[in-house]
């Protein structure tokens, strides 16, 4: 299983730090290569520079009143929301769609709902037994 994720290109763990001015105050980031560019996407899809999304992201939490957490861990989630939520059919794949475009309510329905337990399944198992049940058709 490790080989998959270590086999990865180490760039995109790579941290890089970026300098930006939040509230007219100069400030850096740091995060690591695949998350800028995670949150590059993002933007582009609304029209905005990276910069500009950063910007905004933070206003958003400073008017929610949850500036306190750690803006760098919050970037961060929210790449993996984005990229879990196009996995889940909540945002569309398809780049052209402007994520301010979207309903909120719709995107986050499936998240605030709970979910049943599932039973565990050893999905390459069940994937083989699959196979050999189609096989046996033919």
């Amino acid at each position: 299983m490790c080989e998959i994720f270590i086999s990865a290109d180490p760039k995109l763990y790579e941290m890089k730090t970026r300098s930006l001015r939040l509230h007219g105050v100069s400030t850096s980031l740091r995060l690591e290569n695949l998350f800028w560019t995670i949150l590059t996407e993002i933007g582009a899809r609304d029209g905005m520079t990276l910069n500009q999304l950063i910007t905004k992201l933070y206003n958003e939490i400073v008017e929610s009143g949850f500036e306190k957490h750690n803006f760098a861990s919050f970037l961060r989630v929210c790449c993996a929301r984005y990229l879990a939520l196009q996995r889940d059919g909540r945002i569309p794949a398809d780049r052209k769609v402007a994520i301010g475009s979207l309903n909120p309510a719709f995107v986050l329905a499936d998240e605030r709902r709970p979910r049943p337990r599932l039973a565990k399944v050893n999905s390459y198992a069940a994937a083989s037994a699959i196979s050999r049940r189609a096989g046996s058709r033919t």
